[in-house]
């Protein structure tokens, strides 16, 4: 599996251990070892932005999933998405939710992955 985590949001995030999570989780939900995947924690600007011109929403978000590929079955190994996640929205509602930062960014990042595969809470 590739999974690349970027950084530009100025924050400490784990990305090691995102790496890690999404492995697990990509292999536990038998996705194709060749999946790619891609995670970028973004400034609360940017993120605004996205959630602006993509969701047509005001304000920021805390995630955001943008799926590419759906895999017909466990064969495929396609590009699967990007999951953006702000690490300042992270920050506060792990504040309200009385756990860690890098444990709410790790349930972001698990919700991200399950959108991109077509899971929807909305629906």
């Amino acid at each position: 599996m590739t999974i690349e985590v970027t950084n530009t949001s100025g924050q400490l995030v784990p990305t090691a251990e995102m790496t890690s999570l999404m492995t697990h989780a990509m292999t536990a939900l038998d996705l194709n070892p060749d999946c790619d995947l891609n995670i970028a924690f973004v400034e609360d600007d940017y993120m605004t932005e996205l959630h602006i011109k993509w969701m047509d929403e005001p304000g920021t978000t805390d995630v955001l999933s943008f799926p590419m590929d759906m895999p017909e079955s466990k064969d495929d190994a396609v590009t699967l998405g990007d999951i953006v996640i702000d690490p300042i929205v992270a920050a506060e509602q792990a504040a309200t939710a009385g756990h860690s930062k890098e444990h709410e960014i790790y349930i972001l990042a698990s919700h991200g992955l399950l959108h991109i595969l077509g899971y929807d809470h909305a629906d």
